[in-house]
């Protein structure tokens, strides 16, 4: 990382209200940066208070053993409001959605994957999509991996050029099985040669360089099961379907 990012005074230049933590955008010289200070974590009951932070620098972590980007640059800072998690703010292409509702009678063919169908406040029918890509595909592996409890569609960045970003990875890395995702399109399928080689590269680095580097943010117990999820994955050479009895979506979904 740059001296100017690691070194920097976060400026805040206002506050992300639609954010469930308290959530800053503000500036390191030129560059736009998210900041999520530990004190404004909201307590859960199912994750230990003031690990949101170290869980978000852990994802972006698991992204580069990955070698795929799914993760902005995350790192941890002290900030104005003391220390938390500091992201290179990326702006999406407001012409793109990568996950989108649509009315049931809309629903395009090639190109997109079907979730799930409902009914809306108007009670319309509507299907929830996702784009057929490689880059959602690469982001539903990482969301296994990561045990992502919380990938909304919001925390899908459309950029132009293509590609997509993850965000929002709080909720991550539980020991228990946690997953909730709207990327459900691929359940099931076999996993691209490419992505099997990817979660090698993860399985390998635990032993190395990444996983000491983990350690210092999760706990033993949840290293293991990160561990146990590649192997899982590499064993059955697919992408799991959701759990029955478990909530696969979460809510609400965008």
């Amino acid at each position: 990382m740059t001296p100017e990012l690691a070194d920097g005074d976060i400026v805040l230049d206002g506050r992300i209200t639609t954010a469930s933590n308290a959530t800053f955008l503000g500036h390191i010289g030129e560059l736009s940066v998210v900041y999520k200070p530990v004190a404004g974590e909201r307590p859960l009951w199912d994750f230990p208070d003031g690990t949101l932070a170290q869980r978000e620098l852990a994802s972006y972590l698991l992204s580069e053993a990955l070698g795929w980007d799914v993760v902005p640059r995350t790192w941890l800072h002290e900030g104005p409001l003391g220390p938390g998690m500091a992201q290179l703010w990326c702006e999406p292409d407001p012409a793109q959605d990568a996950v989108t509702l649509v009315p049931a009678d809309e629903v395009p063919g090639e190109g997109w994957c079907h979730v799930l169908s409902g009914v809306d406040e108007e009670d319309r029918e509507v299907a929830l999509l996702h784009e057929d890509s490689l880059a959602l595909r690469r982001m539903a592996v990482f969301d296994v991996l990561a045990n992502n409890a919380d990938r909304k569609a919001g925390h899908v960045l459309a950029m132009a050029g293509g590609h997509r970003y993850g965000v929002d990875h709080g909720l991550t890395f539980h020991a228990e099985h946690k997953l909730r995702t709207v990327l459900w399109g691929w359940a099931g399928g076999e996993l691209e040669a490419e992505e099997a080689d990817g979660v090698g590269r993860v399985r390998a680095a635990l032993g190395g360089d990444l996983g000491a580097a983990l350690a210092g943010l999760l706990t033993e117990v949840e290293l293991t099961a990160l561990a146990a999820r590649c192997e899982r994955l590499l064993a059955t050479g697919r992408l799991p379907a959701p759990r029955e009895g478990y909530p696969p979506i979460p809510w609400p979904p965008f």
